[in-house]
């Protein structure tokens, strides 16, 4: 069952409109590097879910705001398990918000998200 750590279901994905929105209005945030992240804690049972935004003002082709979020998507599925998570007890919603202007590269971004997914294991939940 160790392949199963490493992947990165589609309920892992934070979707839905009041989800995203309570995320934004009631959630925690913080900075750390050229991340913005936001947490909350979240109602239903499961996995953590997150949400990855690269805002268009920054990066206006499409093309460079899909590559980061390949990136810092895949950072995370191999990172993921330096949040305590289980089933019985309530995930986290979690938004990453990259804020560089620049596009950096896969080891940056992953070093980057380790800080932070060890810091998202740190608060109380």
């Amino acid at each position: 069952m160790g392949l199963a750590k490493y992947s990165f279901s589609k309920n892992e994905k934070l979707t839905g409109k009041k989800k995203i929105e309570g995320l934004f209005k009631k959630g925690s945030s913080f900075y750390l590097g050229d991340f913005q992240v936001r947490h909350l804690q979240s109602d239903d049972v499961g996995p953590n879910q997150i949400l990855i935004s690269v805002p268009k003002r920054n990066f206006k082709r499409a093309v460079d705001r899909n590559l980061l979020k390949r990136r810092i998507r895949e950072a995370y599925r191999l990172n993921k398990e330096l949040i305590p998570n289980s089933f019985e007890t309530k995930g986290l919603y979690i938004g990453f918000v990259y804020l560089s202007k620049q596009i950096l590269t896969f080891d940056n971004i992953q070093s980057q998200l380790i800080k932070c997914l060890e810091r998202l294991g740190t608060i109380d939940q």
